[in-house]
């Protein structure tokens, strides 16, 4: 579809919906283990900012247990 509207244009949209998803799957799974995760009870939800809350010392926690040098949130 692209393709016929930009016909000079050299768009590759599903390379780059492909790799969203992917980016997406990853981050859901991220919130998912929070939320449901073995001693992830600390997790909360704030409704109005829409994001996940913990206190600092839950956070680091988190993050010293699951991130490594390649973790691309650490």
């Amino acid at each position: 579809m692209l393709e016929f509207f930009l016909p000079h244009a050299v768009l590759k949209a599903k390379p780059n919906l492909e790799s969203r998803i992917r980016t997406l799957e990853r981050d859901w799974a991220t919130v998912y283990d929070m939320f449901s995760g073995k001693d992830n009870s600390s997790f909360g939800w704030d409704e109005h900012r829409q994001m996940v809350v913990a206190e600092d010392a839950v956070w680091n926690s988190y993050i010293s247990e699951r991130c490594s040098n390649n973790c691309r949130y650490c």
